[in-house]
């Protein structure tokens, strides 16, 4: 073995060790347990595939997976809509005031979401019960304590932290469409919205990809905003998946039970990847 494959493997194996430890181990670890009865500290018995049974029979289970489908969805659509509108705004001849723009919408995602979601739980308690006093404006009184303003609180909180990463997406695709084509197209006589829709928005299909996938796996995996901002309240009627799956496991200390949730959680969100990525990569081809 000549040196560059000896460098090769000294370089590549604490990297090949660390995913087997962290990641690879755990897994079928994990895939064993959600056969079993463990409460965390031992297997009791080896249950086959009854932790998948109940669970297609668990209300709570099968109502915060739709639960966090429609916040998916939702969120999905305001993430990117609202990160392509800022990256179209600090992508025009601004200055130093287009700087100042993506600093300001890209602040949101350094904050952690657990800060984050204290941040809104004294927007929605107290800034907007504050405003439904002056105002007497019923609407801004109690949105935690709503099912469905509970729901528009977490996406307000998730896409105001995510549109501002996702934008910086969409600026670097803007930044490298041709400079030559948007002259010639309004040469031609193409307005703005001609001019997006018709030479802008084919090149940056690609960033679409990269984004939805990125806000949809994130949109899937959230825990921490919603334990911070309603802690699954009222109710459960705002559990999201993981939190549903992190109390089964933690709270109620049924492992093995969790870890079938988990599993199946993962299949759906890998099938969910999957199909948005075909999907989208074959607009690509077509576009």
């Amino acid at each position: 073995m000549n040196f560059k494959k000896r460098t090769y493997w000294l370089f590549l194996l604490p990297t090949l060790f660390a995913l087997l430890v962290v990641l690879i181990i755990p897994f079928f670890q994990g895939v064993y347990y959600s056969f079993t009865s463990y409460d965390g500290f031992q297997v009791s018995s080896f249950i086959g595939l009854e932790n998948y049974k109940n669970l297609f029979s668990d209300e709570q289970f099968l109502y915060s997976l739709g639960f966090t489908a429609a916040f998916s969805v939702v969120s999905v659509i305001g993430i990117n809509v609202l990160g392509l509108s800022f990256a179209l705004l600090v992508t025009q001849k601004l200055g130093k005031v287009s700087t100042l723009f993506r600093t300001i919408y890209f602040m949101p995602n350094l904050i952690g979401g657990i800060i984050l979601g204290f941040i809104w739980q004294f927007v929605f308690l107290k800034a907007f019960t504050g405003i439904a006093d002056l105002t007497g404006i019923e609407f801004f009184r109690g949105w935690l304590s709503d099912t469905q303003t509970g729901f528009w609180g977490l996406v307000i909180l998730f896409v105001w932290q995510m549109s501002g990463y996702i934008m910086v997406i969409y600026i670097s695709f803007l930044n490298n469409v041709p400079k030559e084509l948007l002259e010639a197209a309004t040469i031609d006589g193409a307005n703005r919205w001609q001019n997006f829709w018709k030479v802008k928005f084919p090149l940056i299909i690609p960033a679409f990809t990269v984004s939805l996938f990125l806000t949809l796996s994130n949109a899937f995996k959230v825990y921490d905003q919603n334990m911070a901002l309603t802690s699954g309240g009222p109710f459960g009627s705002t559990e999201m998946a993981t939190m549903n799956i992190y109390d089964t496991a933690f709270k109620v200390q049924e492992m093995g039970y969790a870890q079938a949730k988990a599993i199946v959680f993962l299949i759906i969100i890998t099938l969910i990847s999957v199909i948005q990525l075909q999907i989208t990569r074959r607009k690509e081809t077509e576009l």
